[in-house]
């Protein structure tokens, strides 16, 4: 189990990186969302809400693992958030780039309520729920900006 939780919380490694590990674990997921760009929106909402809770679950069994309070190797949370972000928006490298672009600015910015979950919710819902958030500003903008790409 112990494999298990390591490999799912680091994004098959990618949270391991030396450099940027949330934007490494970001590009991670792309494939992932490639896999399920093609369901309907109804199966692909209901994947990725049963990945989210999925993702709090490895998160908060990440944490024990490490013996750290959210670290940076554990990024399955921006793969959900990543997940949020292309909901609905047509599979193409251009919404592709943006939404990885405005994810990333999102996720880092910390715009409330995200800040209130990564500071206050001190288990791997307050790891997730910061990038969901992250997610959802980042899909209204897309779907805002996607008559621009």
């Amino acid at each position: 189990m112990r494999r298990f939780i390591v490999i799912a919380a680091t994004w098959f490694g990618t949270g391991l990186s030396p450099f940027a590990p949330g934007t490494m674990g970001t590009l991670g997921a792309i494939p992932f969302y490639l896999a399920l760009a093609q369901l309907p929106l109804g199966l692909y909402a209901v994947t990725v809400t049963a990945f989210s809770v999925f993702s709090c679950w490895v998160s908060g069994q990440g944490e024990r693992e490490f013996g750290e309070r959210d670290p940076g190797k554990i990024v399955i949370d921006e793969v959900a958030g990543f997940l949020v972000t292309m909901a609905a928006v047509p599979c193409s490298w251009k919404t592709l780039t943006a939404g990885f672009v405005l994810f990333r600015f999102f996720d880092i910015c910390k715009i409330p309520p995200a800040g209130y979950f990564d500071r206050r919710i001190k288990n791997g819902f307050g790891v997730v729920l910061d990038d969901i958030v992250a997610g959802a500003y980042s899909c209204m903008t897309l779907h805002l900006l996607k008559g621009f790409l």
